[in-house]
């Protein structure tokens, strides 16, 4: 049985498997740190381009993030020394930026960020396009950001978590690509990971109630494969088994009485490449 609790809005209460259920000061909160998420994304359009190294991009978000009044919720986490993921062609999630990794011609490239702004994460994450890119990875970019916006529109009070993962499966299959299973969004505000974990292959009308008040991420990473992951020895970068494409897109929600509000949306209107 899921336990849900009024959250504290001014303190960081303890990852103990309940769903918090968040009012005003939360989504306002939620609201600046999600914007700032988006700016940042939406900054590095003009970046993204071949012969740019991911150390240098993530330099470029650490710095951003910081003018921003946060700071990378990434940075020391887990061990982990840098401001954001940046993940490249069958590198599912996790990937480590670094000075010897250039961006080449054709890559697809997903960038995850989560400022800490004033004690709320904004998570988001996008996929950019480098150069000439082949049209079945292109492909695969466009249905997986129909996979996250489907799985969006599943959430409203009284539905479930299970109809996010069910819709994002059966589009995803749809065009027989593989959906991750051993990754999947989470509950979020003043922690970064939370209750519920959100997946993103499911069974609809099962999980837990959807509440108003609640925050949590949706980020469906979809394979051009087969769906098996593996994770490298650095024990962050999972990628694929089958060496094929992933990608993936993040937003962070809240159920409201109504539906849903996005905190990610991008201010400038860049939500899917090419931008």
């Amino acid at each position: 049985m899921t336990d849900y609790v009024i959250a504290d809005e001014t303190d960081v209460m303890p990852r103990d498997g309940t769903i918090k259920l968040h009012g005003p000061v939360g989504f306002e909160g939620m609201r600046k740190a999600g914007r700032l998420a988006a700016e940042i994304l939406d900054a590095l359009v003009p970046m993204v381009q071949p012969g740019v190294s991911t150390a240098a991009i993530d330099d470029v978000v650490r710095q951003m993030t910081l003018d921003g009044g946060a700071v990378p919720a990434t940075l020391g986490y887990r061990g982990y020394t840098h401001s954001c993921c940046i993940s490249i062609n069958h590198v599912v999630c996790h990937g480590i930026p670094s000075e010897a990794r250039v961006l080449r011609d054709g890559d697809i490239v997903n960038i995850d960020v989560t400022p800490l702004l004033d004690g709320w994460h904004g998570d988001s994450s996008r996929m950019y396009l480098v150069g000439d890119v082949p049209l079945k990875a292109k492909r695969l970019v466009d249905v997986t950001y129909e996979c996250l916006m489907i799985g969006i529109e599943q959430v409203k009070p009284g539905a479930r978590l299970g109809d996010i993962g069910a819709a994002i499966q059966a589009h995803a299959e749809r065009h027989r690509y593989g959906v991750v299973r051993e990754f999947c969004g989470h509950g979020l505000g003043r922690l970064f990971h939370d209750a519920p974990e959100v997946i993103h292959a499911a069974h609809k009308g099962t999980g837990p109630e959807l509440r108003p008040g609640m925050f949590f991420t949706i980020e469906p990473m979809i394979n051009l494969g087969k769906p098996g992951v593996k994770l490298l020895d650095d024990g962050w970068t999972a990628v694929t088994r089958d060496r094929s494409l992933s990608a993936q897109f993040e937003h962070s929600i809240a159920v409201t009485e109504t539906g849903c509000e996005i905190f990610t949306l991008s201010p400038a209107g860049l939500h899917r490449p090419p931008y």
